[in-house]
């Protein structure tokens, strides 16, 4: 027993100090740098273009043209990214970046949502064009562009090991850990229970394929997470007067002198930005898994969807968690932490009955980012090895991992999600910024094709220089056209 306890704290100060130096002296300062650098690059690309994100969004629910075709539609590769996003980071990371960092740490949330959308923006773009074709489609992400744009497999082969191990199953441990006490916190159901069954739903989902994820996604994620923003709105309606005492609360502890003196300002942007990156993924490199999927006709459409992802993720289901927590004023609880503190604050706004409903919500909402995490891990398996007892393999990994989950201590479980986060991030935010000037290029092929009032379509020639581009045919000669 007591050899466990030291291997158990030895493992812990690991965590740690791994954790305390890939965030305070590396990846803070890395992500705003790099997210102020592709704004720039891409001139603002997040906000000038808004429209047309949401324009392209609308068009992308459409299905008509892809039921003889592989592949997933625009909107439902904008669900997969969204079901890992719209999870746990939204009801219970903003409830732990509030607890241990402040309400100035959902300033942070937002900031690193505002610039990293520009580097959500690029790394998808770059899956997009270095996509490859496979049995459902389409596939690719941040391994693939490092092997084909970059020439370095290693590279990729790397990324694809962290994200595997991140999201295929240290991620799984964050969502049925949060499901687990949810319910545990409700109805004491036993964690085993919990875990065996949602061991059950997945399994009969992962089996399925893409496919099968993509569909189950496109209903759930949107059905959930307009219920949830509407009960928000609804508890912010009834509280509108307090509202703009929250956002002072927010902003002054995000710059207060008393935060500055206390140490506190620190805490609040590590833990914002952490939780934010958790929460939103721009930079992390796992949404480009699920915008390679898309069946588009240029790179830089799915793209822009990929970027309003980001904003609707942390703009909006995040903010309205923080404002629930912070207008309930149990932000300064120390018995509630995670998602036992969101259920408390929908409680003192609604009731005994809100925590039936934050149960549901959880259980929908992780139960998503499970499918999404798990196309993450399906994806990169199969960039390291197209070998299908990998892929077999990872599923019984997987399933094992959502039981560990259902019965592990938090702490743990989210310092481990916070050292496999960084370590990806910081690999993929290396190579987009070695492939900026690509991503870049391509935006401006799709905007001078828009002045000419054309759709705008994408060629593996369209671009000068460029190589292994294998998913997109070369551009017809005018004798072939005709």
């Amino acid at each position: 027993m007591d050899t466990w306890l030291t291997m158990d704290t030895w493992l812990g100060d690991v965590v740690d100090l791994s954790n305390k130096i890939l965030w305070t002296y590396i990846l803070v300062g890395l992500l705003l740098f790099l997210g102020v650098f592709f704004t720039v690059k891409t001139r603002f690309v997040q906000f000038r273009m808004v429209k047309e994100m949401v324009m392209l969004l609308v068009q992308g629910t459409d299905r008509t043209d892809f039921k003889k075709k592989k592949g997933t539609t625009p909107f439902q590769a904008f669900t997969i990214s969204t079901a890992a996003r719209v999870g746990t980071g939204n009801l219970a990371g903003v409830a732990l970046a509030i607890t241990a960092g402040g309400p100035g740490a959902i300033f942070w949330m937002w900031m690193i949502a505002l610039v990293g959308a520009a580097t959500g923006f690029v790394e998808s773009t770059l899956a997009q064009m270095y996509k490859v074709k496979d049995k459902d489609g389409f596939r690719g992400g941040p391994a693939y562009y490092m092997e084909k744009a970059l020439g370095m497999r290693w590279m990729g082969v790397l990324f694809a090991i962290l994200i595997t191990l991140c999201f295929g199953l240290i991620f799984n441990a964050v969502q049925t850990n949060t499901i687990s006490q949810a319910f545990t916190g409700a109805y004491d159901i036993s964690p085993f229970w919990v875990g065996s069954t949602i061991a059950v739903l997945i399994g009969i989902i992962i089996f399925g394929g893409i496919r099968r994820i993509a569909v189950v996604s496109e209903f759930v994620v949107p059905f959930f997470a307009i219920i949830y923003i509407i009960v928000s709105l609804v508890v912010m309606f009834f509280n509108i007067g307090a509202l703009p005492e929250v956002f002072s609360l927010i902003v002054s502890n995000a710059f207060g002198l008393q935060e500055i003196a206390g140490g506190g300002l620190g805490a609040a942007i590590m833990n914002g930005v952490q939780r934010g990156l958790f929460s939103n993924e721009a930079g992390m490199g796992s949404a480009p898994n699920a915008a390679a999927t898309a069946h588009v006709s240029h790179p830089v459409k799915q793209g822009l969807v990929q970027t309003l992802g980001v904003f609707t993720d942390t703009l909006i289901i995040c903010s309205s968690t923080a404002f629930l927590i912070i207008l309930a004023g149990v932000h300064t609880s120390s018995e509630s932490d995670g998602i036992q503190l969101t259920q408390l604050a929908l409680n003192t706004h609604l009731g005994d009955w809100a925590q039936v409903f934050v149960t549901i919500a959880i259980f929908f909402f992780a139960f998503s980012s499970l499918l999404g995490n798990y196309y993450y891990g399906e994806a990169n398996i199969e960039f390291i090895s197209e070998n299908p007892a990998y892929v077999q393999a990872f599923r019984v990994a997987f399933l094992i991992m959502v039981m560990v989950g259902a019965m592990s201590e938090l702490e743990i479980i989210w310092a481990l999600a916070d050292v496999f986060m960084g370590s990806m991030a910081l690999v993929n935010l290396i190579a987009a910024a070695l492939l900026t000037k690509i991503a870049v290029s391509a935006l401006e092929d799709y905007q001078q094709q828009r002045k000419l009032g054309k759709d705008p379509v994408f060629y593996k020639d369209s671009i000068p220089g460029l190589n292994n581009i294998e998913a997109w045919d070369k551009k017809p000669k005018r004798s072939e056209q005709e």
